[in-house]
């Protein structure tokens, strides 16, 4: 018997021991703005304007805006809640700690599904580019090569954060210089002529109102290109000084991110025109392939193809890193499994949790298609944001980095656009709610038991 009252409690001396680990500090402000950058300059650049082309027409160019709008709303919340509780896991933990565990939990619960499908959408997107020169046209091809991958990401995440830093780095400063280059040869051909303008919103037959929802849609399309600066919320706990280091790297990435969506945009839609970048997209998953080849300039296009692919990666290693992330807080709260908790022996990877995402987001891909996924991503991500914002109006006056009006804004903006996506998307997304609080309930004799 008292082997047996030992053994008991030599568990649950190790059961505490997992949840109470923590992560080291080892991302400063340029590796946290680089981590931002290559969450976002990736999916959302190199195809998902294909897809809100497809939808808006010329128009998507107002929703780049507008979408950097409601972003920039969101980003300072982000900023100020990772400032003042800065530990893994984004609005599932500030949910938690501002709101009510089922909030915390809707939360954390939507952005595995929303990030996991973004991540599907890029490792199409980077079997898309990948296969573009050599004429494959092969969706089972292109889909297990997104899958393999995936896989391949997950592997290098395991490796740690300050690896997983430098390839994404490396990356990012190759997908910078990819897209400046589009942007600054494409100009030319751009200024002084309208032909790939008009007529401006995607059809001159639709009434006002159709007009309206087809922007309001590729509005919510886009917005899901620029919330990858929530990474460096996400990995609070891994940042030096967060209180300073977060809200800079928010800011300073989402300027430069926006800045570059929108002149891409317009050298897009200026040089080949909305349907060129529809058609593209539905069919290879690479719009951009289309705007380079366009110059005649095989230098260029060949660069176009090789920084689309490194996006693709860069955002596929950032979102492994968020999400495995998450789910390690969802673990240490019992809201997933405890033996997501576990982190390896030097204290800079969640490896089970990194595991499990990297399965998950792998079987996503078999989805296959690119809309779909990113429509899905749109409702999911929409709605953790909103109780992100929700949760930023509850922080004490005296700990408020900016006004209030930030929060109400980026609150009502992704509550509205959350419900423009096709109702199809919306009402599974709805139905992931349920099946996500019903599971919620089922872990309470866990979570009571860790607290």
């Amino acid at each position: 018997m008292p082997l047996v009252v030992k053994a008991i409690d030599y568990v649950f001396r190790v059961k505490v021991f997992l949840m109470n680990q923590t992560l080291k500090r080892q991302v400063g402000l340029f590796g946290a703005v680089m981590l931002g950058l290559g969450s976002i300059l990736g999916t959302g650049v190199f195809v998902s304007i294909g897809i809100a082309a497809g939808i808006a027409g010329p128009s998507v160019i107002i929703a780049i805006v507008l979408a950097a709008f409601v972003a920039t709303c969101n980003a300072l919340s982000s900023a100020q809640l990772a400032a003042s509780h800065a530990v893994s896991g984004g609005a599932y933990e500030y949910g938690y700690k501002y709101l009510h565990p089922t909030l915390g939990f809707t939360a954390g619960w939507m952005f595995l599904c929303a990030k996991s499908a973004s991540a599907a959408t890029a490792a199409l997107g980077f079997a898309g580019y990948l296969l573009q020169p050599f004429d494959v046209d092969g969706t089972l091809t292109r889909t297990l090569i997104a899958a393999a991958t995936c896989l391949a990401m997950t592997g290098i995440v395991l490796g740690g954060i300050r690896r997983s830093n430098v390839t994404n780095t490396v990356i990012v400063s190759f997908t910078l210089l990819s897209l400046i280059t589009l942007v600054v040869m494409c100009l030319p051909k751009v200024i002084g002529t309208s032909g790939g303008f008009e007529p401006f919103f995607a059809s001159e037959n639709q009434s006002s109102w159709s007009k309206a929802q087809s922007l309001l849609q590729a509005t919510a399309l886009m917005f899901v290109a620029y919330t990858g600066y929530g990474r460096i919320a996400t990995l609070g706990e891994e940042v030096h000084e967060p209180r300073k280091t977060i809200p800079r790297a928010i800011i300073v990435t989402l300027v430069v991110s926006a800045t570059l969506y929108l002149l891409v945009g317009l050298v897009c839609i200026g040089t080949v025109g909305a349907e060129a970048l529809e058609t593209d997209t539905e069919s290879n998953a690479a719009p951009l392939e289309v705007v380079a080849a366009s110059l005649n300039m095989p230098a260029i296009k060949w660069m176009i193809w090789i920084g689309a692919m490194t996006a693709m990666l860069g955002v596929l290693l950032n979102l492994v890193l968020g999400l495995s992330r998450v789910l390690l807080a969802m673990g240490r709260r019992g809201d997933m499994p405890a033996v997501t908790t576990k982190i390896n022996a030097s204290g800079t990877t969640p490896y089970v949790a990194v595991i499990a995402v990297g399965i998950f987001m792998t079987g996503l891909v078999f989805l296959g298609d690119v809309k779909t996924t990113w429509s899905f991503s749109a409702f999911t991500v929409l709605t953790y944001y909103a109780i992100n914002n929700l949760a930023a109006l509850r922080i004490a006056k005296a700990d408020q980095l900016y006004p209030r009006i930030f929060p109400i804004c980026g609150l009502c903006s992704c509550l509205f656009l959350a419900y423009w996506v096709d109702w199809q998307i919306w009402c599974v997304g709805l139905g992931l709610i349920i099946i996500g609080l019903l599971w919620h309930v089922i872990r309470r004799p866990q979570r009571e038991q860790v607290q």
